[in-house]
């Protein structure tokens, strides 16, 4: 028959720490500690395999849990010379959730199990304590009713609370034997009459009640909410641990406690905990009364005794178990203890929960104290943690009015009034006014105004949609696709779903890693990364071997890129450059020419700007490859579509209104993803990126002669789907390139190669790799062709579809292996068959995902770009990816 239940007692366990997926973290972590000596309460685990068993059979148990449970609870009553359901000398229990990894108030406890009208009394000849035995009573009834019969809390606070106020006192532990007597009366009536029954007096009927309750508690709705958003799969289940009680509320020599081993939020090395006086677990963290400090450390005049001084000889037994913890498990440790009548007892440990800061400087400094390696250093700090140290974020201690919620489409908060046109952002941010630019959705036009805002908050649009997209290359909050808003631009307001109506120059604050929009100015904390956080990313550089650049398109962008570790630009959007207010006219101009001699001559007015711009970028990227996409996006996203605006381009170009209004009209596309775009637009009008690619090379060369700096361009021609497109735009582009270093008489070691975004690029790689140089892939629209999706429309639906099961993940976050995925995988693969040691990248968001990273590495990818404020992020998972082949 299948062993469904483990016991564990001080000195000896049927279990370990290695079988967590069988005994839960809890269920592991009792048997460890109790194998290893500590004073643990006695008790047995009920496994994982009988949650699952639970699910898949109607809520039923396998044969044999029964009489498993009935063994092992006749050891646990010799082991504690008590008996279960004894009215003279009572065993109680306590049944306790524990998944496999840790869940932190998610599941279900019920404690003071097997309590009833004769075994309180058992308990008060025992205790000597009548208000100590009928507070236990009245916890387990109020706790019972709640987890394991569903009855709303708040009915029995109300009793309790009602019983306070008539006696005049404020805390429970002023309540006395009488008055809790009184209380378990009116409890058991409330649970008669919600439930039409009785309080069970039977401790076995309890003991199995409250063990499917806690087996039931995996699938309650705040469970599986906590394992959706941390990628905890719903299969694993979850064990049951039922122990011996040990009461923490028997007097003043009993105390309950929760302490770390570390602190949690700063990581600084000294025992952090706090505890309570005559309490149970609960207690502590409920809030009911003020804890405690567990010692001096951190003692300041004013605080309440530390447990150092109430209790010394408990409080020196706990630090020495302390340290045992620590050098055993070699992390953090998160614990829990009662003491009872003077004797410490150990409940739990587990991995801490700690913050970004406090994890890196754990794991550096437990590198210095020799428990654990580099490598073990950097695999304890997870890559999506960093986004913590990157941006300044929400105060943990304000109260939030959040008026609605979208998709937290770039991390980091910020505060500003509301304006609701790009121009009037870049205007009020001249006057030094901190604004947030509110759009039913963005286009490149409002860059400028993105540029100036403090953040981005949109109506419309997805993960990866524009406002997403340059909100996180500029390293800017931005809450995209927030359904929650009615937009109204005539009328300078938008309104809420859930009432507020937000006017220009009002207030807002943006959560951008929530996905908050909220009233008011908010307290934020600034970033502080530490000389730890160095230390940390210099292990991780030697341990991974995919390279990481970063998207940028300014000098700043990339100047933060270089600060942050980007080895490269991966992805040079050159259509940025051509949105600045001083250079779209002439873009405009160039486009409704009627012939080439117009188009050229509107080329010429942005030619030096355009290598004035690489100058810059080559400059803060001298010596690493920096690669520039040649103008992609469709003419007709560079065009005024205001009245007013045509006519002003009709004044430029020397035209008639109707002429530019007709032209305008004529380059509208319906869907301008699969349109008149990339390299068909430098095929059709060869003359734009003959200028784009002559602004390149003159660029370098004048570095390479001038300042003698080693530059690496590589110029990117993007949307090809067919080898001849790419074979006639490199003849031209090598034209181009050996005239201008012919001019100025300099050799630059550039390269040309593709963007693959579309299917069948990546079916006929091995052909397309007989012109390119260097693959990137844009997974961004990659995964629009794939799917045949919209990445600004997909947020409409596609939180239904993850929802409700139908994708896992947002193929626009996450990059979708089985699809996507395999396409850059045979790609890399074809290419190279083609051309060996091709030079393979990907230059989508997926860039800095650190699933996505992982897969990059897992099939061979030279580097991965993204955003600058994620270098470091993808810098860290490609360490993760390469630490986990070994």
């Amino acid at each position: 028959m299948a062993k469904y239940v483990y016991l564990f007692t001080k000195g000896q366990a049927d279990g370990d720490r290695s079988q967590r997926e069988l005994l839960g973290g809890k269920g592991a972590n009792l048997a460890e500690m109790a194998a290893i000596g500590l004073p643990v309460p006695s008790g047995f685990t009920l496994t994982t395999e009988v949650c699952k068993s639970f699910y898949q059979h109607d809520r039923h148990y396998p044969e044999g849990v029964e009489s498993q449970v009935n063994n092992a609870l006749k050891k646990l009553e010799q082991e504690m010379a008590k008996g279960f359901g004894d009215p003279v000398n009572p065993l109680l229990l306590s049944v306790r959730s524990g998944a496999p990894t840790s869940m932190p108030g998610m599941m279900d406890t019920v404690l003071n199990l097997g309590l009833n009208d004769q075994t309180v009394q058992g308990l008060i000849n025992l205790s000597g304590s009548p208000r100590f035995a009928y507070d236990s009573y009245r916890r387990f009834i109020q706790m019972y009713a709640n987890v394991v019969k569903g009855v709303d809390g708040d009915i029995f606070e109300t009793l309790l609370e009602d019983k306070k106020r008539a006696k005049g006192i404020e805390n429970d532990n002023e309540l006395s034997a009488e008055d809790l007597q009184q209380l378990i009366t009116e409890f058991k009536d409330s649970y008669r009459q919600v439930l039409n029954l009785d309080f069970p007096t039977d401790p076995q009927q309890q003991l199995w009640e409250a063990i499917s309750a806690v087996f039931g508690s995996w699938m309650n709705q705040r469970a599986v909410t906590y394992r959706s958003l941390n990628n905890i799969p719903s299969h694993w289940g979850t064990a049951v641990n039922v122990q011996a009680m040990v009461f923490g509320n028997m007097g003043n020599d009993c105390a309950t406690g929760v302490a770390f081993t570390r602190d949690p939020s700063t990581g600084e090395n000294y025992f952090y905990g706090e505890f309570l006086v005559n309490a149970q677990g609960e207690d502590v963290v409920a809030g009911i009364r003020t804890p405690q400090p567990i010692n001096k450390a951190k003692y300041k005049p004013g605080d309440l005794p530390a447990l150092e001084d109430v209790l010394p000889g408990c409080y020196a037994q706990l630090l020495d178990h302390r340290n045992t913890l620590e050098k055993h498990f070699r992390d953090m440790q998160d614990i829990e203890f009662t003491i009872e009548s003077g004797k410490l007892y150990m409940l739990q440990t587990r991995t801490g929960k700690r913050t970004a800061q406090a994890a890196i400087r754990i794991a550096v400094e437990m590198v210095g104290e020799k428990l654990i390696s580099k490598k073990e250093a950097v695999l304890r700090v997870l890559p999506e943690q960093l986004e913590q140290l990157l941006h300044p974020s929400i105060d943990p201690s304000v109260v939030k009015n959040i008026i609605a919620k979208g998709l937290p489409a770039s991390p980091g908060a910020c505060s500003g009034k509301v304006v609701f046109n790009a121009d009037e952002a870049e205007q009020q941010n001249k006057l030094k006014e901190k604004v947030i630019l509110v759009r039913i959705e963005t286009s490149p036009e409002d860059i400028h105004g993105m540029n100036a805002a403090q953040g981005i908050l949109t109506s419309r649009g997805g993960m990866t949609s524009h406002a997403a997209v340059v909100a996180r290359g500029m390293g800017k909050s931005c809450v995209a696709g927030c359904g929650d808003l009615h937009i109204d631009y005539e009328k300078q307001v938008m309104v809420t779903k859930s009432g507020h109506t937000i006017k220009r120059g009002d207030i807002i604050t943006l959560d951008g890693a929530a996905g908050e929009v909220i009233l008011g100015d908010v307290a934020k904390v600034q970033p502080a990364v530490s000389g730890d956080f160095g230390t940390l990313m210099s292990w991780a550089d030697t341990f991974r071997t995919l390279n990481v650049r970063a998207n940028a398109d300014t000098p700043h962008d990339a100047k933060i890129a270089r600060e942050f570790g980007a080895e490269g630009i991966g992805l040079c959007r050159t259509e940025h450059m051509f949105f600045d207010v001083k250079r779209i006219q002439a873009v405009r101009e160039m486009i409704v020419s009627a012939d080439l001699q117009g188009r050229e001559r509107a080329l010429s007015k942005i030619m030096p700007m355009q290598k004035s711009d690489f100058i810059g970028l080559f400059r803060e990227m001298r010596g690493v490859p920096v690669t520039i996409r040649l103008l992609d996006p469709p003419l007709h996203e560079f065009l005024p579509q205001n009245n007013d605006d045509i006519a002003d381009l009709a004044a430029l170009a020397g035209m008639r209104f109707s002429e530019v209004k007709e032209h305008v009209e004529e380059l509208h596309e319906f869907n301008p993803m699969l349109g008149h775009r990339g390299c068909r637009l430098g095929l059709t009008y060869p003359e734009v990126y003959d200028m784009q690619v002559r602004a390149i090379m003159e660029a370098a060369c004048e570095l390479v002669k001038n300042e003698h700096y080693k530059i690496v361009p590589e110029i990117m021609i993007p949307l090809v789907a067919d080898v001849n497109e790419l074979k006639v735009l490199r003849e031209k582009a090598i034209q181009v390139a050996e005239q201008v270093m012919a001019t100025y008489g300099v050799k630059v070691d550039y390269q040309i190669g593709t963007m693959i975004e579309l299917p069948r690029a990546a079916l006929l790689a091995d052909l397309i790799a007989e012109q390119a140089d260097f693959f990137s892939f844009g997974t961004n629209d990659l995964t629009q062709t794939t799917y045949g999706l919209s990445r600004d429309d997909a947020g409409r639906f596609l939180p239904y579809y993850i929802e409700n099961g139908l994708f896992l993940s947002d193929p626009f976050i996450k990059l979708d292996r089985a699809g996507v995925g395999q396409l850059v995988k045979m790609g890399t693969e074809k290419g190279r068959q083609t051309r060996p040691g091709l030079k393979v990248g990907i230059c989508g968001e997926h860039g800095g995902e650190p699933s996505s990273v992982e897969f990059c590495h897992q099939i061979g990818l030279d580097y991965v770009s993204c955003s600058p404020y994620r270098v470091p992020i993808a810098r860290l998972a490609a360490a993760h990816a390469a630490l986990k082949d070994e």
